[in-house]
């Protein structure tokens, strides 16, 4: 009869644990406890492991912010630039950002202020926006100012998406915001969800406002 095969020591030849398996456990631990609730233990619980062995995979929890954000950046459509005018692109680019962002809104503290370094379907975004603004006329110094600026937006209406629809209600001090009070009660209750319409109205301006700030650098070009 055939001996057993002997047992093989060490690491096995794949990893048990996988960088998107990691993400997604993060993911679920932020959405259930906050950015606070993301520690390199609670991960380890979440996957079922030792600490230890989650540490063969990945440094450090910075290390796992940074690819929780690349993987949300990648599924935003940068699908425009290159193909689209510059501000049909970068509008099309804010609206898929504020999606993928929106369903990970406790992510956006961290994630507006973390390096992009080692990110590389971000950086990857990044280029075709930057592409795509260059190609349009824009000037290199105006480049970084210009998505800074957008993000904020964007990022500042992506939480604004989880808020309750009676954040504005001014309950029994309408003394103190009369005013106010009445422009809440007129907003439209019907339609598009306010966050919604906000939303629009802001990148509208916001769009607007780039296009002239375009136009006037290219007449004091010419």
């Amino acid at each position: 009869m055939d001996s057993p095969e002997p047992r093989r020591r060490g690491r096995p030849s794949r990893p048990v644990l996988s960088r998107e398996k990691i993400t997604t456990a993060a993911l679920a631990i932020i959405g259930r406890a906050g950015y606070e609730g993301l520690t390199m233990a609670a991960l380890a619980r979440e996957l079922k492991t030792a600490p230890s062995a989650l540490y063969n995979h990945v440094a450090s929890k910075d290390e796992v912010l940074n690819w929780v954000q690349d993987d949300v950046n990648e599924t935003i459509d940068t699908s425009g630039f290159g193909r689209d005018p510059w501000d049909v692109a970068l509008t099309r680019w804010a609206y898929s950002y504020r999606d993928a962002f929106a369903k990970h809104s406790p992510l956006i503290p961290v994630i507006a202020v973390l390096p992009i370094t080692g990110a590389p379907h971000t950086l990857e975004m990044y280029e075709h926006v930057a592409e795509g603004l260059r190609a349009g006329g824009w000037p290199e110094d105006l480049i970084v100012d210009t998505i800074v600026a957008l993000e904020s937006f964007v990022l500042g209406s992506a939480m604004d998406v989880s808020a309750p629809e009676w954040i504005f209600d001014v309950g029994d001090r309408r003394d103190l915001a009369p005013t106010f009070a009445d422009a809440v009660s007129a907003r439209p209750r019907r339609g598009r969800p306010a966050a919604d319409q906000a939303f629009a109205l802001g990148l509208n301006a916001f769009i607007a406002g780039l296009r002239a700030t375009l136009a006037a650098h290219l007449a004091t070009r010419g």
